[in-house]
């Protein structure tokens, strides 16, 4: 994948979205909160998101190193509280 700039952009509607900065395709990531939880972090939704989005690129980069990166995720998906 060619390298580019991204950026994280609060739409304001609970969605975080992690986007390519100069173009206008699909996002790449979203983090959607719900009503609840955007009660609950209060104005924290940006911040909570990056930590959310750091946290997976360095899961990410972890799993490549590992060589796991074929692993299929099952089925239903793990469900992690």
């Amino acid at each position: 994948m060619a390298t580019s700039l991204l950026e994280i952009v609060d739409r304001g509607d609970g969605e975080v979205v992690l986007q390519r900065a100069d173009s206008d395709s699909e996002p790449l990531l979203t983090v959607s909160f719900s009503d609840e939880a955007r009660i609950y972090i209060s104005d924290n939704s940006l911040e909570v998101a990056k930590a959310m989005i750091q946290a997976g690129i360095q899961a990410a980069a972890v799993i490549l190193e590992r060589g796991d990166g074929g692993v299929e995720v099952p089925d239903p998906p793990r469900i992690l509280h």
